[in-house]
């Protein structure tokens, strides 16, 4: 990753150059110069923050939530000329393709990727797909791919008639899928990108399978590591993907604090380890975990396995409960943090100027099939 977005290195996915000059991050006058900026925008620009926004840019969204949330609340504003997305690349284009032509989607940092979107590249996809057809399981398989896959893993989802998913709805994607191919007690698979945790816990945990019944396919090895036989004993058929952020709480990290914090509950995010989730009081999205906080009582104490930035957040909203953060050392999403306010402003005056700057533009085959994989999603039960 480059710093700040400055510079080029076409062999990198997302670090690509932000052109013009951004604010020094020490500019005593910043915070002044985003609240003029914003103002001069009014309502020709829309501002969305992912919960794992700084304050800092958090202090200046329209609207806060999870990835999906806010590529809805974009796709409600047809009259905002300018979208202006604090989160990672795939959020964006998410935005993009649920939005108007009319509609610009600008992203203040090219570099603000995903690590987790970018371990499912669409090349490999589509051999790992091959695989699958060449074993004669094609027509057995439905791909799954979570909210955080780039638009041309989406547009692949909906050209072989699968979904997308989040954290939240992700047992009923799941149950949706294996009933296009026979059930649950039927024969069929799901290839579940790019998360193999969040695939693992759901289909383990809700779905009632076993840990022997989803494999793990991986990109990086022949036939992604699997024998024939594995592949066609398998149920649930996970992309050797996994979040940088939640991939680090462990098991120690629940049992240490569970002697630090006599009464703790732990609420971790499903895209955590299944050995984390399965000791884990509570599981859920980051909307869920802050609704769990609001609801809980006075006096209650938590630890929490997400994003440090969201924990913070949380712990200064609830100052009458105890809230932890439950990795031992310190850990924000690194390429969410790009999104930082000398970006946000530099973003916006530039737009003030007449020079729009990040704009994120799907092409077309992908945008139509990626919304055919959206619409899916919106059309499953209770979405």
């Amino acid at each position: 990753m480059l710093l700040l977005g400055q510079q080029a290195d076409m062999n990198s996915e997302r670090g690509v150059e932000c052109t013009g000059a951004l604010p020094a991050a020490s500019d005593p006058d910043l915070v002044e110069r985003a609240r003029v900026a914003r103002a001069a925008l009014g309502d020709r620009a829309f501002i969305l923050g992912h919960h794992y926004q700084r304050n800092e840019v958090i202090d200046f969204a329209d609207v806060t939530g999870d990835s999906f949330k806010l590529a809805r609340e974009a796709a409600a504003r047809p009259d905002a000329e300018f979208i202006l997305f604090c989160g990672v690349h795939f959020m964006a284009e998410s935005a993009d393709i649920l939005t108007s032509d009319a509609q610009k989607v600008i992203l203040p940092d090219l570099a603000a990727g995903c690590s987790m979107a970018d371990m499912a590249e669409i090349n490999q996809v589509e051999d790992a797909w091959d695989v699958l057809v060449d074993a004669g399981l094609g027509e057995r398989t439905i791909p799954v791919t979570y909210m955080n896959s780039s638009a041309a893993i989406k547009a692949f989802t909906g050209r072989h008639g699968g979904t997308v998913c989040t954290s939240s709805n992700a047992e009923v994607a799941l149950r949706w899928a294996f009933d296009q191919v026979g059930g649950l007690d039927g024969d069929g698979k799901v290839l579940f990108l790019p998360d193999q945790h969040l695939g693992r816990n759901t289909a383990v945990l809700k779905l009632g399978l076993s840990l022997e019944e989803c494999v793990v396919f991986d990109p990086r090895r022949p036939g992604g590591g699997l024998t024939e036989q594995q592949i066609a004993d398998a149920r649930m058929i996970l992309w050797r993907g996994h979040c940088s952020v939640h991939g680090r709480f462990s098991l120690q990290n629940v049992e240490d604090m569970r002697a630090a914090v006599p009464g703790v509950s732990i609420i971790a995010h499903p895209e955590c380890r299944h050995e984390v989730i399965a000791a884990s009081d509570f599981v859920g999205s980051t909307e869920h975990i802050i609704r769990t906080l609001e609801a809980a009582p006075a006096g209650s104490a938590w630890a929490i396995g997400t994003e440090l930035n969201l924990v913070r957040r949380l712990a200064q909203a609830h100052p009458d409960k105890s809230v932890h953060y439950l990795d031992s050392t310190v850990c924000f999403c690194s390429t969410m943090n790009r999104i930082d306010l000398p970006h946000l402003v530099w973003a916006m005056e530039s737009l003030l100027a007449g020079r729009v700057v990040n704009q994120i533009v799907v092409n077309e085959d992908d945008a139509h099939w990626a919304r055919v994989a959206l619409d899916q999603m919106l059309a499953l039960p209770g979405v």
